[in-house]
């Protein structure tokens, strides 16, 4: 990822931190890790938790009188769920405690040119949330090329989606900060973009900032927050 003209000079702890939804997605974590990753969260003030549905009930749990929000994925991670499923995973996610849904569209559908099933899946899953969980659209852009990506943000805003997002961090390539521009040139201001997989150090977040990210998946939260802290103590 090429190096970013912001620096921390010109941005605050406060506003990395809200940038980052910390991911706990591995399927090889244990119950531990995922309780320590969200004491990670909690004690570093990230915007959200990001966790595997089987965790949701345990972070709210644990995040309850935090300011942290508790997420999880839908459709994860290839987007090939029946709709019907995806609706239900996310009623499940939402009763368990979670207020943000990051949820795959069909890949194969917007690949094959099936451009209102895409819609559909993402409205669906848009409607039931309702007012109660923000939703982000996984587009897993390794897959598709520019015309497709385009046309992945016009769906997902048609829909309702309140974010496009790049990657599910399973593909071989992540986020781009050429695919994050075209993201963000892509949906109207009323859209944010998050980007995922390959974030991993501060330059990196400071860069995806730069070219329109509001959000960013990452395992890498302390190392990047604790960069920021030594960067600026001096």
């Amino acid at each position: 990822m090429q190096p970013s003209s912001l620096t921390v000079a010109d941005v605050t702890y406060e506003q990395l931190a809200a940038m980052i939804d910390h991911s706990l997605l591995k399927p090889e974590l244990t119950t531990d890790q995922v309780v320590a990753g969200c004491e990670l969260a909690d004690r570093y003030a990230v915007v959200s938790v990001c966790v595997r549905p089987c965790d949701v009930a345990l972070a709210a749990d644990l995040l309850v009188d935090s300011a942290v929000a508790v997420g999880t994925v839908v459709g994860f991670p290839h987007g090939d769920h029946t709709t019907a499923t995806k609706v239900f995973e996310a009623e499940q996610a939402m009763a368990d405690g979670a207020v943000e849904l990051d949820m795959v569209l069909n890949i194969g559908w917007l690949r094959s040119g099936e451009f209102a099933r895409v819609e559909e899946d993402i409205r669906a899953v848009v409607s039931v949330s309702g007012d109660n969980a923000l939703v982000k659209v996984i587009f897993e852009n390794a897959y598709l090329d520019d015309a497709q990506k385009v046309t992945a943000c016009e769906l997902a805003e048609a829909a309702g989606a309140d974010f496009v997002k790049t990657s599910t961090g399973y593909a071989a390539t992540g986020a781009t900060l050429d695919d994050l521009r075209l993201m963000r040139a892509s949906v109207s201001p009323a859209v944010k973009v998050k980007a995922a997989h390959g974030v991993r150090t501060l330059d990196g977040l400071l860069a995806v900032r730069e070219a329109g990210a509001e959000r960013a998946g990452a395992t890498q939260t302390a190392a990047m927050l604790d960069d920021y802290r030594a960067r600026t103590s001096s």
